[in-house]
Order: C-alpha cells, then structure tokens, then sequence
C-alpha cells in the first residue's frame, strides 16, 4: 500500500511508527497545513504543504487524515474524498450519522471509498458491541472507557479561546464497573458511568473561570458529565501529563435458555500505553482493508461494520484458515 499522512501530529506519528511495522505498506508523503520546513517526521519522509496534496492522487492509494473530530475531520474527510481514498478517525458519536452522508456523498460522486470512524473507540469497540448484541439478543450493553486521555476531548479543549494546552481524562466510575460485572443490570445514566478530568494550561490574562464554564457545558463533549478543571503550569503538563494512556471495557450481559435462567457476561478490554500508536496500528489495517475493497470496485463511505475480517490482515485466506481460524 502507498499510503499518505494528512496533518502531523500524536496520531500521525502512531500512523508513521505503524507503517514501520508493516512490510506491505509505505509512506508516500506527510502533508500539513504548517510550513513544512518546520515539520520533522520521526521516520525523516518527506513533508509537502496541505495545498499540494491533490498532485499526489496517483500516487497515493489512501489517504490516512489525522485531525480533531470538533473541527478538521468533518471538513477534510469529504474534502480529501474527492482526490483520494481516505480513512479517519472521526469519534464524535452523536455526529457520526451526519458526519456519514457527508462524506458517502463526496466519495460516492468521486468513485473512491471512505472508511470513518476507524481507531478503538469508534471502531473496535464498535465490533465488540455488534458481535456481543448478535450473540445476546436479551441483554444489556455498557462502554467504559479509561482510565486515560481522551485525544478528541483534550484537542475540543485546547480550542477553546485562552487555553494553550489541555488533556483531558476519562474514568470509570468504580461502583457502576463493579455493579455491571457482577451482572447486577443497572441502569445508569452518562453521568453515572464515567467523571472527567481535565488539566489546562491557560495564557497568562486568559479568563479562567469562563474557560471552565465553556469546558463543563460543552456539547456532545462535557455537558453530562461530572467534570473536574485543574489549571497548572507548562511544566506541570509536561512533568505529569506527557505520556498518553487510555483504555477500556465493552461489557454486554445477557440471558439464554427459554426462561432466561442462563446469565452470560461478554467483556472485550484494552489496556493501552500509547492511545496515538495503537490507535495509528488500528488506522493502517483499515487503509489495508479499503486498498483491497477499492480494488474490488467498492466505493462510498463505509465503518468498521463494512469490513470483513480477512482484509484487515495482510495474509492470505489460506494462511488465516491455517493459523487463525
């Protein structure tokens, strides 16, 4: 695969080191909206303006689009869509259906395929809940997500107008974990399930209080949580909050037999030290996957729901029938 980076940043670099990992992908280009000369790659490949982006729609067969979901990706995606084969990371969920027919429009009318929404969670969680819901007709779903940084939440923050730095952290609340476990079937609420934490660094003059005000009510982000605002120096985030964990549980419970008097409890976890590379390794198996389903003729926008298994992988159906089946 000839594979292209659009933006640089943490999950540009995840993209890049996984490339590395991967013998049957290369990196064509990294394209940014910064001047190039300023932007150093950590495998040294060659970095070309955002503008220059559409001289390369021969040469690359998708294009990975790393940006924040607040902003960038519903602009980009559709854009790049028309000169490439794309794939993002979109993890806005209440925006995903609109997000969806955009992008479906602008590749539908290109010929190229589309692949939002890729990455853990939406994505392999994503699976985790259509299989376990298949398996479990009668059952209950619940998504923790953390101890960890969110990188959507904590880039939503950092363009809030006074804030030069952010991240952001979700975690579970413990007794509602412990009570989903148990297969007790509580009905919770969002502010049940998780609280937020979000560290800032803030200009010097920036007014605090309506920095915090615009955090706690954020839509889609804040608003129905129980979210804690600690304001802390550079140095601070960087001694303290450099490295980017994250993680997570998809838990269904469920019933079998024809009186329900069987329960079962599916868990799917992570537990991961870098949230940008793993979440960079699961974005160039999806490349990998749309390069073949391109080549089949398949075009539009598709999710992680669209992809067989098997073009994930790099090896072949006789290989993954030997060893994986």
């Amino acid at each position: 695969m000839k594979l292209g980076i659009y933006g640089y940043g943490n999950i540009s670099r995840g993209v890049e080191s996984a490339i590395a990992q991967n013998a049957d992908a290369e990196l064509v280009a990294v394209f940014s909206r910064r001047d190039p000369s300023s932007v150093k790659t950590v495998s040294g490949a060659k970095v070309y303006a955002a503008s220059e982006a559409p001289k390369f729609k021969d040469d690359i067969d998708v294009m990975i689009i790393c940006g924040g979901s607040a902003t960038d990706l519903p602009v980009l995606t559709p854009e790049l869509a028309k000169d490439f084969n794309v794939i993002d990371s979109f993890d806005t969920h209440a925006r995903i259906p609109e997000h969806f027919s955009n992008v479906d429009a602008a590749a539908c009318g290109s010929g190229h395929i589309a692949v939002i929404s890729g990455g853990w969670d939406p994505g392999m969680f994503s699976l985790a809940r259509i299989y376990s819901n298949a398996i479990l007709p009668n059952g209950s779903d619940y998504t923790f997500w953390g101890r960890g940084v969110s990188q959507g939440h904590s880039d939503a923050v950092r363009r809030i107008e006074g804030v030069l730095d952010a991240r952001q952290y979700t975690v579970p609340v413990e007794e509602a974990l412990r009570s989903v476990r148990a297969g007790e079937n509580p009905v919770l609420t969002t502010r049940q399930k998780h609280t937020r934490e979000v560290y800032v660094v803030a200009a010097e003059g920036a007014d605090l209080a309506k920095i915090e005000e615009q955090i706690k009510t954020m839509p889609n982000y804040f608003d129905e949580y129980d979210t804690t605002v600690t304001f802390i120096t550079a140095e601070e985030m960087k001694a303290d909050h450099s490295e980017l964990p994250h993680g997570g549980f998809v838990i269904r419970t469920g019933s079998t037999g024809f009186n329900n008097e069987h329960k079962h409890v599916i868990e799917y976890s992570l537990q991961l030290d870098s949230n940008p590379e793993f979440t960079g390794s699961v974005l160039v198996a999806i490349a990998r996957a749309a390069s073949k389903m391109h080549s089949r003729g398949i075009c539009g926008c598709k999710t992680v729901f669209d992809i067989a298994p098997a073009d994930l992988s790099p090896l072949t159906p006789e290989e993954l029938r030997a060893h994986m089946l």
